[in-house]
């Protein structure tokens, strides 16, 4: 009797199977030091991901197809620009300065669409992962 632990004592790390948790606050922790243009964008690159978040979709094929990753893009994008005035004005304020007005509109837009690409594929790279390790099965 001497010899026996009791059973608390015989797994001395119960928090091994935390990973998931620390992943996702460290998630968390740096989705709130983004900048504010990003944090403006993020529900709309969320809310294109939960619509398209079905099984069997293609976001959740081997290689997804790129054409639909930029019509997906091309979605938020469309809806970022009618839904934030901050982005629109951005395009407003070079409007009527001639070539370079041209050249720095179209490099605003450029930025934003970098962007909300950027994101989307990140978010759908976390969803992506999180659907992996929900459908692995241990036995």
């Amino acid at each position: 009797m001497e010899g026996k632990l009791p059973y608390y004592m015989v797994y001395p790390m119960p928090f091994i199977y935390d990973d998931e948790r620390r992943d996702r606050r460290d998630y968390e922790y740096m989705r709130s030091l983004y900048p504010d243009a990003a944090k403006r964008v993020l529900p709309y690159v969320e809310e294109e991901c939960d619509r398209c978040d079905v099984p069997g979709n293609v976001i959740y094929d081997e290689y997804p197809d790129r054409l639909q990753l930029r019509l997906m893009s091309s979605r938020i994008y469309d809806r970022v620009k009618a839904g934030e005035r901050m982005f629109d004005e951005t395009v407003r304020e070079t409007e009527g300065k001639g070539v370079e007005g041209q050249q720095l509109r179209s490099s605003c837009q450029n930025w934003l669409r970098d962007l909300v690409e950027v994101m989307l594929y990140q978010e759908l790279y976390k969803r992506r992962s999180e659907n992996r390790r929900l459908r692995q099965k241990f036995y």
